[in-house]
This record gives C-alpha cells, structure tokens and sequence, in this order.
C-alpha cells in the first residue's frame, strides 16, 4: 500500500502546533480509529501498529475490557480527577495490583502515584534514593533514558536530548552498560572497582538507575547475570537499585516486570506508559516499605489521581491473573524472534542484528541512516515502526502484547519489503 497524505490535512497542525512534535513528522497521517493492532486514518488506509504508543498500548487500541469498564465508570458519574484522595476506582486499582502482579512475586512494596508520566516516577525515585541515604549522586549507565525532567535527563545518556536542558546537568556519574566494551569486557566489575578504589573519583552514589531493556537506546539488553551482579554490588556497599521499567516492564519481555528473569528485587522500581493499560496518563513508583520516607507533600502533583487510568488498568491486569496469558506473549514473542532472525539473516551484507527481547526488539544495521529509511518505506506500505539509538541507528519493533500470529507475520513481512527497497540494492 502507498499512502498520500493530502497536504491539506496536515495544515492545522503546522500552523499551530509547536516544532517540538516528532512521530507526526514521521507519520503524516492523520488517524481517525484505532483497535487492537490496526490503526486507519481519514482516508481509510489501515495500517499495523509495531508502535505501540512507545510502549504505552502493550494491550493494544482500545482493549474490549478496559473500554467497557470505562464506560461504565464514566456514566455512573464515577470522579475522573481525585488528587490523592481516596476513591473506589484506586481501590480497586491497588487491590487488583497487590494480588496479581506484587503478592505472587514476593513484592512488598508500597505504590506511590506520582505525576502522570515516566519522567514523574524517575524523579520520585531519585527524591527517595537520596533521602535514605543522605547522598546525592546516582550512577547512571551508558544509553540509558529515563526522562526529560532535569533530574531524570541528567541520568538520561542521549546528548541530543541532554543539550536542550540549558542548564548543567549533574549529580550522576555514568558507567559502561552491558556490552558497551564488547562480549569479553564485564562492566560491574569495571564499576565496582572504581567505586571500591579510594583513588578514583568517583563518590559513593544514593542509587543505581538502570533500564533491563533500553528502549530508546538502541535496544540493547542487559544480561540476567550482569542484572545479578548489579544488584549483589549495590547491596554489598549499600547503594539502592532503581529499576526503570517504564517502557520494558508490564508484561513487554514476556513477563509483567522485566527484572523477573534475573530474580532480582530492586529497592525502587518505576512503571508509567502500559500500567494504565489504555493509553491514560498513569505513573507509579514501587518503594521498599522501609525506604519510604518522603513526607506527605514532597512529591506531589495535581494529576496523581487519574481515576480512569485506575479503571482501565485495574481492568487490564485480569490479563495476567491468567497463566494462559503469559505463555500467549511469551509465545508472540519466541515468533518474533524468528521471523527478526530470519530478516536477519537474509541481510547480513546489510550488517543487520537483532537486539531486546520479548516483544521490544531491535534490528540495527551498519549503515546508521538504514533504520530511519526503512521507517520511512514501512509507514507507506502500512507498517508504523520507529527507530531507536543515539543516531537513530536501530529499528524498534513493538506490537501490541495482544497481537495475533497472522498480524505478527503481516507486520514483519512489510517490514522486509521496506527493507528490501531501502537497501542500497533496492534503491537502484
């Protein structure tokens, strides 16, 4: 399928929206519905969804029982802003929450709301790492993100996002990730002998920041081991472990949080994006009950209370008191990485390589202005697939949790024959 966009469609939106606007620009279409995996836009092209919101649709467009359970709050007059205030709907929320997704796990931590986004559970996160310790720098970890806010930018790695900040950005200290140094280099223990050498610098940090699966970084996957090793070193000198499982957590590596795999327990751990389950702005931080010391007010916000992001997520984690579900995502996903295997193999001359895991992959290239090409060539066959990496280097690939195997297969097959045109054999 070829897309032409009216030019006339878009005209409101250049007019009056600001220049800070980025997935428009690459999709330039203008959207009217959406369910499941499909989105189609006023023309009525349809296109398969491998975005995802960035993370915040794992359930897909407009989930049946989220939208029905929404509906129904919405018309019994049910309070949709509430502060902190105690309502029936976060009840339910944290109820659901506590027996499905923190009391099967062993997890004892408390929920606090935060603000409505990621970079909202980052800050809250950091705000505690350095009360309870009484220290003020964190280490943060090569390709990292985790927010746009000041306190999360400066544990943000990206030096285009770092540089509209004006401002110094301090307090952090960054370390090699898995893999920065190649396969033969471990960097815990790089890290933890700078820390341990009294000549090196470097001061003892409140937190560790670190993201399993980095999202925007270019995919790259941190290994169950070195996530061990990380939280044995932390533990062993009294640092606290924050994971950001904003965008790989919920269910997107094939369990609900992405640190399941290493059996690891961080100290603080930060969800936003899918925990609504519906798109709805929603951000939490889990804290250890002892590590619970900020006092009423000091983290605070007038969109804590989003009491019908509180309904679609309660609504939305019934999925996971199913075992079924489980084994269904982790089967998408051990489809996934066959069919990213067999692209892979089929463009070595291209470089290409598959990174993440679960259903939040990436295929890089050694040609850096490949992936955004190929971004370019899906959204006109009807594929919206973005790219991901300091340069842009590295395609991201993430359906919707809730995807079937026949719109699995449609979506990587026109990721191959966008591939296929966008190579340097494609474009003669």
């Amino acid at each position: 399928m070829t897309v032409t966009d009216p030019a006339s469609a878009t005209t409101v939106f250049d007019e009056l929206e600001s220049a800070v606007r980025t997935y428009c620009r690459r999709f330039p279409a203008v959207f009217t519905r959406a369910s499941g995996h499909r989105m189609w836009d006023e023309q009525g092209h349809e296109y398969i969804d491998f975005l995802s919101g960035a993370g915040a649709l794992n359930y897909g467009h407009n989930p049946p029982a989220a939208k029905a359970a929404l509906v129904d709050y919405l018309l019994a007059d049910g309070p949709a802003h509430g502060l902190d205030l105690h309502t029936s709907a976060k009840a339910r929320f944290l109820e659901r929450f506590r027996d499905v997704v923190l009391a099967p796990r062993g997890l004892g931590h408390r929920v606090q709301f935060t603000g409505p986004t990621g970079t909202n559970a980052v800050e809250a996160a950091l705000k505690t790492a350095r009360r309870v310790t009484g220290r003020t720098d964190v280490i943060a970890f090569t390709g990292g993100f985790h927010g746009l806010s000041l306190g999360a930018l400066a544990a943000s790695a990206t030096a285009f996002k770092r540089g509209a900040a004006g401002v110094p950005l301090g307090h952090v200290t960054r370390m090699p990730y898995d893999g920065y140094f190649g396969p033969d280099t471990d960097t815990v223990d790089h890290l933890t002998r700078l820390l341990d050498d009294p000549g090196s610098g470097i001061d003892k940090p409140a937190a560790f920041v670190v993201e399993t699966v980095q999202g925007e970084g270019g995919l790259a996957s941190a290994s169950p081991a070195w996530l061990r090793r990380l939280a044995e070193a932390a533990r062993a000198r009294d640092i606290l472990l924050i994971v950001d499982d904003i965008q790989a957590g919920c269910g997107r590596t094939g369990t609900f949080f992405s640190f399941e795999e290493a059996g690891i327990v961080p100290d603080l751990v930060c969800l936003s994006k899918s925990i609504s389950g519906y798109g709805l702005p929603m951000a939490l931080t889990l804290v250890r009950p002892e590590l619970d010391l900020l006092g009423p007010g000091e983290h605070s916000g007038t969109f804590r209370g989003n009491n019908l992001a509180f309904v679609t997520a309660a609504a939305c984690l019934e999925h996971w008191a199913d075992p079924a579900f489980t084994a269904r995502v982790q089967g998408r996903a051990a489809l996934l990485e066959r069919l990213l295997g067999d692209l892979a193999r089929t463009h070595r001359d291209l470089g290409c390589a598959v990174r993440g895991r679960g259903l939040i992959r990436g295929l890089a290239f050694a040609d850096d202005g490949l992936a955004d090409r190929v971004s370019r060539a899906a959204f006109d066959r009807g594929l919206l697939v973005e790219t991901s990496g300091a340069r842009g280097e590295v395609l991201k690939i993430m359906p919707p949790l809730v995807i079937d195997e026949d719109g699995l297969r449609h979506g990587v097959a026109l990721l191959a024959s966008a591939i296929d045109s966008s190579s340097p054999e494609g474009e003669q």
